[in-house]
């Protein structure tokens, strides 16, 4: 993974986190797909949540110099793509992500559960 990829990806984690996304997984497809290294998906509690989800890694991203390629499904805010060329991120409501089931598309794929403790813990070691 290149070392843009590894800031993107934090970067993204990080504020989905800290503007409480739930159930936030990270989908490994480069042996897998393509097109695209990795899936991030969330899932956001209103079509508020989901669009203050949305604005927080594109402001995050603009803090690391990086900017999205495409973003789509802002105005409609039952889920929002934000492609990033190597990592889209997937910002559902709930009926949405169940509808779409991308989880289970990609289930041949490695993924990683991301919890709530992983930004307490990088927190607690910054310096």
């Amino acid at each position: 993974m290149s070392d843009t990829t590894e800031i993107v990806r934090s970067a993204c984690i990080e504020q989905l986190l800290s503007h409480k996304a739930e159930d936030l997984i990270v989908i490994d497809l480069r042996q897998t797909a393509d097109f695209v290294d990795y899936f991030i998906i969330c899932t956001g509690t209103s079509d508020v949540h989901v669009r203050a989800l949305s604005d927080a890694v594109t402001e995050g991203l603009k803090t690391e110099g990086q900017r999205p390629y495409q973003v789509e499904g802002y105005d409609v805010r039952k889920w929002i793509l934000i492609d990033l060329f190597d990592i889209v991120v997937h910002i559902f409501q709930q009926e949405s992500r169940q509808f779409y089931g991308l989880e289970r598309l990609w289930r041949d794929a490695p993924i990683e559960r991301i919890e709530d403790d992983v930004l307490t813990d990088n927190l607690s070691r910054a310096p």
